[in-house]
């Protein structure tokens, strides 16, 4: 056969002739015969011809000495052509001329070239054909076993577990030792059970309706076609580690979280070189072409923050979403289009043809591992069925289906092709089939018993054990104070530079010098509070992570974990150079929410040994995020067992910037958190513990004992800081060393510092949360007002019924109780704090609402207004009632 390669420089003295084999390289796709359902539209291109180019058939080609050795000294054109076509417009082709690196393009095209000769031994032909023949045996057994169940079968693109095997195989033979997946439903239980080792038994038991939850874990569980694995995979290089991620229905969501968990995989392994662990992600064509979150990942993957060395893209593309056709889900010619816009190398493969799917995939590895990349392959076949086996799809594709149902499937196609050439008889392929059903009986009767034995979980295993489900609410805090000089010493530190290194005037007296003065006094704002928790959870061993816009110099240039010099713009990190051995990674991303909280959530997955914060710019910027709280931080132990210490700091506080930047949207949050009401007095009531932890600090030290208890305590769980603004340079918003040394901890509850030492005069309390405590307090000394007491509830999930207990025995002559916030009537904590207050202390049966009225806006976007909103909100608290 002819090297493309070897052609293309014997003969660069013929324009005429190389720019033939461009345009085979840039518009062979139009004519190739990638669509097994032959839909989409083959164009005759006349840059496919010779006559485009001035050329004829019986033009001879003459290669130069030691150059094309399989050919003659002299082949007419027409094989050329020939060549050509068999390259680049059969069942597999191209598109990689979108691709700025010359080096890497020129590889491609050699490489790609070089495989089209490469012939499969015949070992390796029936061990496709086991693996597709093993995807049918499945999809069938469901199909019969299980008529009514979604399982979203694989039948019309099986070749996906032949691209599957292919890909663990060359990861092995490359010495790759983990493959983290990221997948939709389609064929994820065949995937799950016919190569990742997930026992049949375990999903049969699981279709019965019973709970995949092993006895004793609590847990709802979640839907078959989200369940994930961990395993050893052993496959022809050798074996492989295989994580596959658990995932929603928010299909492509999962993508950006493999890519975290991956890239955590090569910090824990110190791949360096992120050889060791690959991201491989399944998409459907549809997903991959429409979803936003696939364009958000992909501008990750070369972001030094967040590549994990290239990943591998099959779109197992069934040419249909839902019900909807090409036409109406892209505005491409293929799904993979997408790609471009990062260079992604794209080649497009039918899935008819499994060796040349087994080819490619092999080669998208060897790629990924050359150049650390991303690399497409669109693997194109059919949709057996509906999107699941209970929906008609004919209602809505007629003439497809009628193509369909017409069809052989990929799987005897191949195999009566290895028939006929003697290489795996329909003897030995009954056999086999025989034998695979058996096996999936034996399974399935391993359910009808009474005591039916689960497989071992991988819960809190690998560097998760010693670690606990955390099933009963905390009654203490855990100690989380550090010694004094430890603190001094982080504090200095924190703040120091090198002396040739030049900081930025005005950080040298707001940053440096200001929180020196502070630190002498034995006082830490908010910044040094911070960077005190980062740098003791560092000495004791611990990593920290923290990612979002601008987090080095933080927002409201409050943080400065990151220094620039002024002359060089070099980079200088105080609390890595202060020889911790914990690593601070700071990483300033992209202007994405959605991707990056997800690639943050996937990278705490890993470990417990690394504190992983994401800071929103403005606490309302989650919203872009949204799905990812919903589906992964509120919920992801609950349903998948799947332990997470992820701490998201959003800016929160009215303070006139508008209907934008003013809310975090606290009560979202807060709707999504399972507490259970607890009764103090019959602590024996409580059962479970939330899902995540919702604080909205008020003072520095608690700020800093809440971060730190995110490592402290033997279980992880979500963190959601309602974070200040002002607070940052508030006057009085400083706290004592003393508040965090040892023997000290979180303070769920705050009492009022101002009504301790004379409680039994109070008439009024009024509860609050978060930085409208300082207004309320300046308020009450500007009425000189001495009755009413005002207290702080430090954190709203899990509710502190102990800390306020506490508080109403405090001040028991009091008989006016009222809960006041700066959000509007419905947002806030109002509603989640309400019940709780009315259901559980008879003293506030009666609370009251101050605050502002319901508003459809998050504020007032009118400074006057928002003047009077506050002066009301004031008046409204210290009335007379």
């Amino acid at each position: 056969m002819l090297s493309l390669s070897r052609f293309y420089s014997s003969v660069a003295h013929r324009s005429d002739v190389v720019r033939l084999v461009n345009g085979f390289r840039l518009h062979g796709h139009l004519k190739a015969t990638v669509d097994p359902l032959a839909r989409l539209e083959r164009k005759a291109s006349p840059l496919l011809t010779l006559e485009h180019y001035g050329l004829k058939e019986s033009d001879v080609f003459k290669p130069t000495a030691n150059v094309l050795k399989q050919l003659s000294s002299e082949k007419p054109l027409s094989g050329v052509i020939e060549y050509l076509n068999g390259v680049y417009c059969g069942d597999s082709t191209v598109q990689f001329e979108h691709i700025e690196s010359e080096e890497e393009k020129q590889w491609l095209y050699d490489t790609y070239e070089r495989i089209q000769n490469t012939k499969h031994t015949d070992e390796q032909k029936i061990n496709i054909l086991k693996q597709l023949v093993k995807s049918e045996v499945f999809d069938h057994f469901m199909q019969k076993k299980f008529p009514t169940t979604k399982r979203y079968g694989l039948e019309g693109n099986e070749s996906m577990m032949v691209a599957c095997d292919a890909v663990f195989s060359e990861c092995a033979k490359e010495g790759v030792e983990n493959v983290v997946i990221g997948m939709p439903h389609r064929g994820r239980l065949n995937l799950l059970v016919q190569m990742c080792n997930y026992p049949a038994k375990d999903l049969f038991w699981k279709v019965k309706g019973n709970s995949e939850l092993p006895p004793g874990v609590i847990g709802i569980g979640d839907v078959l076609s989200h369940i994930g694995v961990s395993s050893d995979v052993k496959v022809d290089g050798g074996k492989v580690h295989v994580s596959l991620m658990q995932n929603p229905s928010h299909l492509e969501a999962v993508d950006p979280v493999c890519l975290g968990k991956t890239r955590a995989k090569q910090f824990y392994t110190n791949d360096q070189s992120r050889d060791r662990s690959v991201c491989l992600m399944l998409h459907g064509d549809a997903a991959f072409a429409g979803q936003g979150v696939v364009t958000e990942t992909l501008s990750l993957s070369q972001l030094p923050g967040f590549t994990a060395g290239g990943a591998v893209h099959i779109v197992v593309n069934n040419q249909l979403g839902f019900t909807t056709i090409p036409l109406n889900g892209r505005s491409t010619r293929y799904s993979s289009d997408i790609g471009k816009f990062v260079g992604c190398p794209i080649i497009l493969v039918n899935s008819q043809n499994p060796e040349a799917v087994d080819r490619v995939c092999r080669l998208a590895v060897e790629y990924r591992n050359q150049f650390k990349k991303d690399i497409i392959i669109d693997l194109i076949g059919w949709r057996k069925y509906g999107h699941n086996e209970v929906d008609e799809p004919s209602f809505t594709q007629p003439t497809m289906y009628t193509n369909i149902r017409k069809r052989t499937s990929i799987p005897q196609l191949y195999a009566k092709m290895l028939a006929a050439s003697n290489i795996y008889s329909a003897e030995q392929l009954a056999e086999f089939t025989a034998a695979e059903q058996k096996a999936l009986e034996d399974q399935l009767a391993l359910t009808n018993v009474v005591d039916f034995n689960y497989s071992p979980a991988d819960h809190l295993e690998g560097q998760w054990k010693g670690f606990v489900q955390s099933t009963r609410l905390a009654t203490t805090q855990p100690e989380t104070g550090v010694d004094k000089q430890t603190l001094l010493k982080i504090a200095e530190d924190s703040t120091k530079v090198p002396e040739d290194f030049t900081v930025h005037q005005r950080l040298v007296r707001s940053f440096s010098n200001a929180r020196q003065e502070k630190t002498k006094q034995g006082l830490a704002d908010w910044a040094t509070a911070e960077a005190m928790a980062v740098g003791s959870l560092m000495k004791q061993g611990y990593n920290v992570r923290i990612s979002g816009q601008d987090v080095g110099r933080g927002t409201f240039s409050q943080r400065h974990w990151e220094l620039y010099e002024q002359s060089t713009d070099r980079v200088y990190q105080p609390l890595n150079n202060a020889g911790l051995p914990g690593k601070l990674t700071v990483v300033n991303s992209n202007l994405s929410e959605f991707a990056v909280l997800c690639y943050e959530y996937g990278y705490s997955l890993e470990s417990p040994k690394t504190l992983p914060i994401w800071e929103a710019q403005f606490g309302d910027f989650f919203n872009g995020a949204q799905i990812a709280i919903d589906q992964f931080v509120a919920n992801s132990e609950s349903k998948w067992l799947r332990q997470s210490g992820l701490t998201l700091l959003l800016p929160h506080g009215f303070d006139g910037a508008g209907p934008e930047h003013s809310s975090c949207k606290i009560e979202r949050f807060l709707q999504q958190c399972d507490t259970e009401a607890v009764d103090v007095k019959n602590p024996e009531k409580v059962n479970k513990e939330t899902n995540m932890y919702v604080i909205n600090p008020s003072t520095p030290a608690n700020y800093f004992h809440a971060l730190r208890r995110q490592m402290i305590r033997n279980y992880r769980k979500p963190l959601i800081v309602v974070g200040p603004k002002v607070l940052l340079r508030h006057p009085a918003c400083f706290s004592s060393f003393d508040e965090m040394t040892p023997g000290t901890s979180f303070q769920t509850v705050l009492p009022d510092p101002d009504t301790v030492a004379n409680p039994s005069a109070i008439e009024r309390v009024i509860f609050c949360s978060g930085k409208i405590f300082y207004d309320l307090q300046e308020e009450r000394k500007k009425l000189g007002d001495t009755t009413t007491a005002i207290v702080r509830l430090e954190e709203l999930s899990p509710f502190p019924y102990e800390g306020v207990e506490r508080e109403l025995q405090r001040y028991s002559n009091a008989k006016d109780f009222a809960w006041c916030q700066e959000e509007q009537q419905n947002a806030g904590a109002w509603s989640f704090v309400e019940p709780r207050f009315k259901q559980r202390f008879s003293e506030t049966a009666q609370i009251r609402y101050i605050g502002r009225e319901p508003l459809c806006a998050s504020a007032i976007g009118v400074s006057s207004i928002h003047k009077q909103e506050v002066a009301k909100l004031m008046k409204d608290a210290f009335a007379k009632q």
